[in-house]
């Protein structure tokens, strides 16, 4: 135990100390005969040997997990001073001037009520809009200036940090509207030192509690912990110096609430010892601090303030009005030598959440951060000092040097997917090699790789929809896929049929093209509907607006996690809504396009399959196309994966009728296939495309 017994605190009311985590000077008050006097800071008060008496304990149980509750104050009666002295209420005895009166008037519309805040101070006040919090806080503070013409504010609260100001008089209704041109009040700082606060030297109860957290007396001294008498209470004192000047002071008590001085600078604690250091390590705690110099780092500091819950979703605001973190801009010129940070903050969600505001500000691409050991199988220490305590200063060690850049979006190592890259090594991840299409002549060439974009092309009526379908079909039995089909060209009970058939072998229909053989059974039909259900889903816009390409990709990711679909489906790309801006080209429209496609199917380890139609070919010979002859643009063929041309022979003196020819034109994967052609055979009754020695003599 730190600290002895006791339940109240007295303090001699020449001393002006902040009390709560967002260091405001709460002005105690001494209670005489139904009046309230503010406690004045002057040496020449006529009460100077008065003294007051508090509880320091909060109201509310202190939260086990952060040490950052505040220090609430209770006024309490004490008795009369002796007869013959008259006491005067310091507000009657005040004028208020016009502008006083305005001030005031403008202030209280917006919940602030100065009740007798006087001109030329800083007072702590209920903020309006966080009220102080669970704990009611008086958080505000509240500065007037000298003359009265003007007042600005701010809420210290992490979770709040309200601020603005206002003049007495102003072309304005309210006081908000005239906020953003109110002059910034340069705020006075105290000045302090050790015998004004009335610090001494560690005690041994003091030394010992150190002691126990293996701190040793000369880290101690290096640094300046002292403690600070409250009656019959000590509490640490951390000394918080700049160029060995004393510049502020932390308190902790037996219960780890901590509590500052009172308009003081903020800045680092351990400042002095990053000055001109290229190195430096950052941590949360001034506990933390003393930790790492027994594990032989010097260079390291403390945040003044606690962390923050939860990671700010806000823009940095401006250096003037980053309140929360305003000491980081105090040292700033002691931060900007260091080309490494080691961001060393706790371990749990708030302490990540002040490295990621830390990194955020001082440059993510210099820090770097720190792991905390395990302490169980699913518990890991939470700072500096429990590691020191419980595994020693060769364990801190570790941790510091085995420090690892701080993450950078968009920007990592090849070890970061070393993982993936020994699975796709080992064969283990699935499908590295590319599906086979379910076609002997094109396994050499073309094999469907999740992630790719395979864009086909052919001229009109030559089988590019038909050779998908029956890929789908083939891709379906082999290996289960399921499929998100955006097919505007198709009528949903045409293309029903087309799968059907493919799927069944045997026609939809008994009649014209279907005559010849044995039409699908009823229960087949049946089987067949289950398997339409089971394995495609549809992307349509049943209105008259046509899609555009944020729409489609938009619904094939639901179906991508809500179906688990392998592949999507784009026929063609000329039914797409292609609205652009008139700034903007073609040629840059479809590289757009083309970009989130691929994205897409890279993000969600999906094939994509793009149909896109030739332009009109003005001198076709009747060969098939060249990828470049695509209508658009030619990154159709750039920015694709695979790139593949569909064509059927229609002279019969060149060859059967009902040979398809398959050209591989583009394979960015060499694993997955290569360019070349193949040659398959169509059944025009069931719609199958089957390898050329397969084709049964019934076609």
């Amino acid at each position: 135990m730190i600290l002895l017994p006791y339940r109240r605190l007295v303090l001699n009311n020449s001393n002006n100390f902040a009390m709560g985590s967002k260091y405001f000077l709460h002005k105690p008050s001494i209670t005489i005969h139904k009046t309230i006097i503010p406690v004045l800071s002057s040496k020449t008060h006529p009460f100077q040997n008065q003294r007051l008496i508090f509880s320091t304990f909060a109201s509310k149980p202190i939260s086990p997990i952060r040490g950052t509750s505040n220090l609430s104050y209770r006024p309490h009666r004490i008795p009369p001073p002796v007869s013959g002295v008259v006491l005067e209420d310091p507000v009657e005895g005040i004028a208020e001037s016009e502008h006083v009166k305005a001030l005031k008037e403008k202030l209280s519309q917006i919940g602030i009520d100065i009740g007798s805040c006087g001109p030329g101070q800083y007072s702590g006040l209920l903020c309006p809009m966080c009220t102080g919090g669970d704990s009611n806080e008086k958080s505000l503070s509240l500065f007037i200036t000298q003359d009265g013409h003007a007042a600005t504010w701010t809420c210290f609260r992490a979770k709040c940090g309200w601020r603005g100001g206002t003049r007495a008089f102003a072309d304005v209704k309210t006081a908000f509207a005239d906020m953003k041109r109110i002059g910034k009040v340069t705020k006075k700082y105290r000045q302090i030192t050790e015998e004004s606060l009335g610090l001494e030297s560690l005690c041994d109860v003091l030394l010992s509690y150190f002691s126990e957290r293996m701190i040793s007396r000369e880290t101690l001294r290096r640094n300046a912990v002292m403690q600070r008498r409250y009656g019959d209470q000590i509490v640490i004192a951390f000394t918080y110096r700049r160029d060995g000047a004393l510049v502020s002071c932390k308190y902790r008590d037996i219960t780890k609430k901590f509590w500052q001085e009172a308009d003081t600078l903020k800045i680092f604690y351990g400042l002095d010892d990053i000055k001109g250091a290229s190195d430096i390590i950052i941590v949360e705690g001034e506990m933390d601090k003393l930790a790492m110099e027994e594990a032989g780092f010097r260079n390291c500091v403390s945040v003044p303030d606690g962390a923050p819950p939860v990671i700010s979703d806000k823009e940095l605001p401006p250096v003037d009005k980053d309140t929360k973190y305003q000491y980081l801009w105090n040292c700033k010129e002691y931060l900007e030598k260091a080309s490494r940070i080691i961001l060393a903050t706790d371990g749990d969600p708030p302490g990540q959440a002040l490295a990621e505001e830390l990194a955020r500000r001082l440059g993510r691409e210099r820090c770097w951060r720190v792991t905390w050991p395990k302490k169980s199988t699913v518990d890991r220490f939470k700072d500096a000092n429990e590691v020191l305590m419980y595994l020693g200063p060769g364990a801190l060690r570790e941790v510091i040097e085995g420090a690892e850049l701080y993450p950078i979006q968009g920007l990592f190592n090849f070890k970061d997917y070393f993982t993936e890259i020994e699975a796709y090594y080992h064969q283990t991840i699935g499908y590295e090699l590319g599906v086979s299409t379910g076609w002997r002549s094109l396994n050499q060439l073309y094999n469907v790789v999740p992630g790719e974009l395979t864009i086909v092309t052919g001229v009109p009526n030559s089988g590019k929809s038909e050779w998908i379908d029956a890929l789908l079909c083939n891709l379906n039995q082999s290996v289960g896929w399921k499929f998100a089909l955006c097919s505007m060209e198709n009528k949903v009970r045409d293309h029903a049929r087309k799968l059907l058939e493919k799927h069944i072998k045997k026609p939809f229909f008994d009649v014209r093209y279907g005559e010849s053989v044995q039409r699908m059974s009823a229960q087949e039909f049946e089987e067949g509907k289950q398997w339409l259900s089971d394995t495609f889903f549809l992307i349509r816009c049943e209105n008259d607006c046509l899609p555009n390409i944020d729409w489609v990709l938009s619904l094939a990711k639901a179906a991508v996690l809500r179906h688990g679909v392998n592949g999507l489906v784009i026929d063609p790309y000329n039914e797409l809504d292609h609205q652009r801006p008139s700034s903007q080209t073609e040629t840059e429209y479809v590289s757009q396009m083309l970009t989130k496609i691929k994205r897409f199917a890279q993000h969600h380890s999906c094939h994509v399959w793009f149909v896109a139609h030739p332009r009109q070919l003005h001198h076709w010979v009747g060969g098939p196309p060249n990828l470049y002859d695509i209508s658009g643009s030619a990154h159709f063929i750039n920015k694709c994966d695979n790139g593949i041309v569909i064509h059927r022979n229609r002279d019969p003196s060149a060859g059967p009728v009902n040979q398809v020819q398959v050209c591989v034109r583009k394979v960015r994967n060499k694993v997955s296939g290569t360019i070349g052609d193949a040659f398959l055979s169509y059944d025009r009754v069931t719609g199958e495309f089957m390898d050329i020695d397969e084709h049964p003599s019934k076609g």
